[in-house]
Formats: C-alpha cells, sequence, structure tokens
C-alpha cells in the first residue's frame, strides 16, 4: 500500500467524475455471483455483515471496512442473512491530468491505474459516512454549483481517508502522534478544538497525551492552540482594519470579549493598543 504522503499524491493529480452514488440496504437473501469488474467504484460498508472475494481471496465485509473495487476485478459479495448489509458507495471514472514544469499532461485511467485498489479498514467510519450522507443528497441534485459541491465534497472524502490512514500509520509511535496533532492544530486552529478531541487523533489518554505534547513541544496542547490564534490574529491586526469581532471569529473565538483578555495575557497589551502600534501603513492608507 502507499503511505498517505504518495497517495495523496497521486489523488492529487486525478481529476474524477463521479456516475452514481447510493445508500443500500440488502435483503437476507443478497448475493452477487462471481462477475468482472466494469466501473470504478468504492463502497464503505455501515452495517451487518458479509463476504467479498476479489480475485479469489475472501474479505470479511462489515463496518469499517473501505473497498476500492476497479475494472477487471473479479467480485463475488453476498450477505449474513441474519445481519444483513447496508453500505454506501459512489460509481466514478477518472483522467489523470496535471501540470508539470508548466507543461499539462494527461493520461487516461488505463495508463494511470488508481491508487486504491481492494479491501482496507478505517477508524474514522462517522466521518467518512457523514461525507456520504452529503454526497448521495447533492447527487439527487442539479445544478452547476451543487456539481462543484460535489466535487468538493469528494475531494474532503479522499482528503479524510487519507488522514485516516496516517493516523492509522503513526498509533503506536507517540513522536509521531504528537506531531500529527500538531499539524492539525496549524491547519484548523480556527475550529473549535478540544484536549479530547486532540487526544483521541493522537490514540492517547487525555493525561499522557498532555504531558507527552508538552515534553515534545514545550507549551500544553491548549497553551499551544492559543499561541497560533493570537500569532494569527496579530497579523490580521497588522494588515487590516477588520473589526475585533472579526479577527476573533477568524482565529477560532466567538467571545471578543474573552479574545481580548487572551490576547492581552499572551501579549501583555490589548488588540486595539497592539494594532495602533503595530499596524502596517499602506499607500491607500494615506490617500
Amino acid at each position: 500500500m502507499l503511505t498517505p504522503g504518495e497517495l495523496a499524491a497521486r489523488l492529487n493529480k486525478l481529476v474524477i467524475s463521479l456516475l452514481l452514488v447510493g445508500h443500500q440496504k440488502c435483503s437476507p437473501e443478497w448475493r452477487q455471483l462471481p462477475r468482472a469488474i466494469r466501473h470504478h467504484s468504492i463502497w464503505l460498508i455501515i452495517k451487518g455483515k458479509g463476504s467479498f472475494t476479489i480475485n479469489g481471496t475472501h474479505y470479511p465485509a462489515e463496518p469499517g471496512k473501505f473497498f476500492s473495487f476497479i475494472p477487471g476485478m473479479e467480485v463475488e459479495r453476498e450477505t449474513d442473512p441474519e445481519q444483513p448489509l447496508e453500505y454506501y458507495f459512489f460509481r466514478f471514472h477518472y483522467t489523470e491530468t496535471f501540470d508539470e514544469k508548466e507543461q499539462w499532461i494527461s493520461r487516461s485511467s488505463e495508463e494511470s491505474p488508481f491508487p486504491l485498489a481492494g479491501m482496507y479498514t478505517v477508524h474514522n467510519a462517522p466521518q467518512l459516512i457523514y461525507l456520504f450522507e452529503q454526497l448521495d443528497i447533492l447527487w439527487k441534485r442539479r445544478g452547476h454549483m451543487t456539481a462543484m459541491r460535489r466535487k468538493i465534497l469528494l475531494l474532503e472524502f479522499f482528503l479524510t481517508l487519507i488522514q485516516d490512514f496516517r493516523a492509522q500509520k503513526v498509533a503506536g509511535n507517540t513522536t509521531a502522534a504528537i506531531e500529527l496533532t500538531q499539524d492539525y492544530m496549524v491547519v484548523h486552529y480556527q475550529e473549535p478544538l478540544t484536549l479530547e478531541s486532540l487526544a483521541q487523533m493522537a490514540g492517547l489518554s487525555i493525561s499522557h497525551y498532555s504531558r507527552l505534547f508538552k515534553k515534545y513541544i514545550g507549551y500544553s496542547p491548549i497553551d499551544y492552540l492559543t499561541h497560533l490564534r493570537v500569532d494569527r490574529a496579530k497579523e490580521l491586526l497588522m494588515l487590516s482594519d477588520y473589526r475585533l469581532k472579526s479577527i476573533a471569529s477568524s482565529v477560532g473565538y466567538t467571545d471578543e470579549f474573552y479574545f481580548s483578555r487572551i490576547f492581552k495575557k499572551v501579549t501583555g497589551v490589548s488588540p486595539r493598543d497592539y494594532a495602533k502600534k503595530h499596524r502596517i501603513v499602506t499607500a491607500a492608507d494615506r490617500n
């Protein structure tokens, strides 16, 4: 299997178009006889049990299992009659198109095999299920803006999948797990992150995660998050004349007065005083 980074690099080069999105609840007697797959498709099992056979190899079909079927695979699928399967799926086709050294390169799916094939285990199934639900809803609608939203959701789906694989890879490696949450905070500092959710992402208890984070990074997780937010707020205060409430909201605080207290605690001055002292004067301001 490709590393999460390699998988991201491959998927980034693909232009993917959905052909069908659906949600299926199987009957107790559901079974598909061996057949050659004709289209690329992704299946996520959300309930029940079953068995899928891919090119002669048997795989369990159960919640948390993710299947990527590619054309040419010989596949047989059946459900456990006492616990019928339920799954989301989408069918798609794609082309590889990317810019390299200012030259556009295009390859067909026959020339560029899809980077996922077979069965995988996912840990963050609820988030993937949510994205599947949204795709299913949008599939029933039409319009150019809806089509654009579907593309965005599809990219988010694959990004969530890659993050899941990455989290599995670093499980047991505490240093890598800490760095994973550190990177996550850098990108998602404006979201309502909690110590509990960060510890869960690292696969550690809250107390153990907090101790290790401070040992490796030098700040507690929440202090680190606070400094990220304050540093971004400093940039906004220097470069813009946005209202304080807008700046507070953009860095993750719903209460501008609480934000002001935190900002002063970290920097020693209020946001307004900081802006007066450090704001960059542009040509437009002079005019």
